[in-house]
């Protein structure tokens, strides 16, 4: 009887201890599956976050007369008027496919899901390029307003104002390659002297695409300026409303940009003024005659200077918004400085071309 007794507990002693070694080698095993998931999901983070911060460097500028020329030494081209042109502005739509992590704005996944400064400086770079496929289409090869537009360009103004944040069917980098192989057909042709493919360089047609240009800066300097807040006079002054020996009323208001759309603004405008610098570079190549009659290429290059300036790196690691004249710096305020005063030379080169 004691040795069955003795039996029992040994076998109830055995079921314990085989037990509590299930418990610990279970505990065991998922312990090492939670650290081995932190693990993967920290070195997770750490490539996505390194991904995103070389994906946030902006392109460097480029050199636009020597990129023309070796797309038509490597095409097999004639350098004419208008191939510069065109062919800088194949380069800074293509900028947005092919730099460091290609199109970011239409991501759907980490990095790019996370990014907004890059969305940004992308879209402020397919404002130029908008605006300037739409001069192309409507002026630039076009001898007269009841003239036929050209097939090609036709094609690629749509295409470049496509929806920028569609991911698929069809996706904004699709669209926008499109656009670039229309403007490469056009380049094509008037290279090879096709009697259709005309670039007309007239004081007219440029100083319309100018306006577009003067319009884009003046908004961005406002939009820059408003960080801090500003107040703004409406002027929506009624001559009723005077009453002798009184100063008129004004409506005010304050306009400040919410804190959270500080960077993007300041990133969009680097983009536009990215974009534009390259593109005025490659005007004052085609338009030279034009601009020399008029005597105003000095005035393309304060505008090219003044946009340039606006690249300088930005040491900080973040938009700082300090205001008035404290200790912290505001680089919005930096910005709307060279924006604005690229502004003015662009209305005095307006005005240069408009006279006789």
């Amino acid at each position: 009887m004691l040795d069955w007794k003795n039996r029992t507990g040994s076998a109830e002693a055995r079921e314990e201890r085989s037990a509590k070694r299930e418990t610990a080698s279970g505990s065991y095993f998922r312990g090492l599956l939670s650290r081995s998931l932190g693990a993967l999901i920290g070195v997770y983070l750490v490539v996505t976050i390194a991904l995103g911060w070389y994906w946030s460097e902006e392109p460097d500028l480029f050199p636009v007369q020597q990129n023309a020329q070796a797309a038509a030494e490597r095409n097999g081209q004639q350098m004419v008027v208008g191939y510069t042109t065109i062919e800088t502005l194949k380069t800074v739509a293509g900028t947005l496919l092919n730099k460091p992590g290609g199109y970011i704005s239409n991501d759907r996944f980490p990095p790019g899901l996370w990014m907004d400064n890059m969305p940004s400086w992308e879209y402020g770079v397919l404002v130029q390029v908008r605006d300037l496929s739409r001069a192309l289409r409507k002026d630039f090869a076009r001898s007269q307003s009841q003239s036929t537009e050209d097939a090609d360009l036709a094609k690629a103004e749509p295409r470049f104002n496509f929806d920028n944040k569609s991911w698929i069917l069809p996706s904004s980098e699709s669209e926008f390659e499109e656009g670039i192989k229309s403007l490469n057909r056009y380049q094509t042709r008037l290279a090879a002297g096709d009697s259709g493919a005309i670039f007309y360089t007239r004081a007219d047609n440029l100083n319309n695409w100018l306006g577009d240009v003067a319009t884009r800066l003046g908004s961005l300097s406002q939009r820059l300026s408003a960080s801090v807040g500003r107040v703004k006079l409406n002027s929506n002054l009624k001559t009723e409303a005077v009453v002798a020996g009184q100063a008129p009323q004004v409506d005010e208001e304050v306009v400040e940009t919410p804190w959270l759309q500080i960077d993007n603004v300041f990133y969009e405008a680097r983009g536009q003024a990215w974009a534009l610098s390259h593109l005025l570079r490659a005007i004052e190549v085609d338009f030279a005659d034009v601009l020399a009659k008029k005597n105003a290429t000095v005035s393309v290059r304060q505008i090219i200077r003044e946009l340039e300036a606006s690249q300088e790196p930005l040491w900080s690691p973040m938009v700082l918004n300090g205001s008035g004249f404290g200790m912290w710096a505001n680089h919005s305020l930096v910005m709307a400085n060279y924006i604005s005063r690229a502004n003015a030379a662009v209305i005095d080169l307006r005005q240069l071309l408009s006279q006789g």
